[in-house]
């Protein structure tokens, strides 16, 4: 009963050319096992398309051809032990992770607003997920995208395991709750046969912006509000961390602090096709 957007494999001819004439381009072409966007492409034509397959040969098959769902996408960071979550963060990508790692820009991310409708309705189809996949305990990260068109929330993908960028860090100091000692925590838990207790989290919101830098160390000393909370120490990368009582302040800080990244430091890079070895 969870909607997604339509897909099919990439694999028999004619239900790829059932799929193209059903539904309208563009298209996602994603890769089944590639983390974050690495490998993704969006696809603006059935000729673009069968191009791609043909480069792409015997390797067709690792992919899957999805419905491009325009829309403003939400990730949810969760801890479940026993098939129980125990805790979970909302959060909402400024731009989708496709477009900014495949048209450059900042990478932004903050937590929602607890009581809102839109955080409650996304906790309980993230409680719905879980149960019909099956989750039995760990931590997990799963991106629901609310269309454009129909304001309804589709399921994007998820993933046993703690969110990627840094996400972590800003959920920790949103919450207090650290998601990769909590996974230590449970998998301890449960090797030692005992019950695993969630820590009191706390009721802060936090925000995250990254972008590639033109600088090889940016000089982040001028991002001097007393709400900065992290600091991204990485080669030709800028990244910093904002916390606060107030959610309206996180939207003002990275409003401003986005613009500012973009004269600063921004710099762009073709995306990565797959994981480096």
């Amino acid at each position: 009963g969870i909607l997604v957007p339509e897909f099919c494999s990439v694999l028999n001819y004619d239900e790829i050319r059932h799929f193209t004439r059903e539904i309208e381009p563009p298209w996602v072409l994603k890769p089944r096992s590639q983390a974050g966007a690495m490998g993704i492409k969006k696809v603006p034509s059935e000729k673009e398309l069968w191009q791609i397959l043909d480069e792409l040969g015997d390797r067709q098959s690792f992919y899957v051809l999805e419905q491009f769902v325009p829309g403003e996408i939400y990730h949810i960071d969760s801890i479940i032990t026993e098939r129980k979550i125990v805790f979970s963060e909302v959060h909402k990508y400024k731009r989708p992770p496709l477009s900014v790692s495949h048209e450059g820009g900042v990478f932004i991310s903050r937590t929602q607003a607890r009581d809102a409708k839109e955080s409650k309705d996304l906790r309980s189809l993230n409680r719905e997920l879980m149960q019909a996949l099956g989750m039995l305990r760990g931590v997990t990260h799963t991106e629901f995208i609310k269309g454009e068109k129909d304001k309804r929330f589709y399921f994007l993908e998820t993933a046993a395991r703690v969110g990627g960028a840094n996400i972590a860090d800003m959920v920790d100091y949103a919450t207090g709750v650290n998601l990769w000692r909590e996974w230590a925590a449970i998998e301890l838990a449960n090797v030692r046969g005992q019950d695993y207790t969630i820590p009191e989290s706390g009721n802060n919101y936090a925000g995250i912006l990254i972008c590639l830098a033109r600088q090889e160390y940016p000089d982040l000393s001028a991002y001097d509000d007393p709400e900065v909370v992290w600091r991204l120490h990485k080669k030709n990368h800028a990244g910093l961390i904002v916390a606060s009582e107030k959610q309206n302040r996180i939207e003002e800080l990275i409003d401003d602090y986005s613009r500012r990244f973009s004269a600063d430091f921004l710099a762009f890079a073709p995306p990565l096709e797959e994981a480096p070895n």
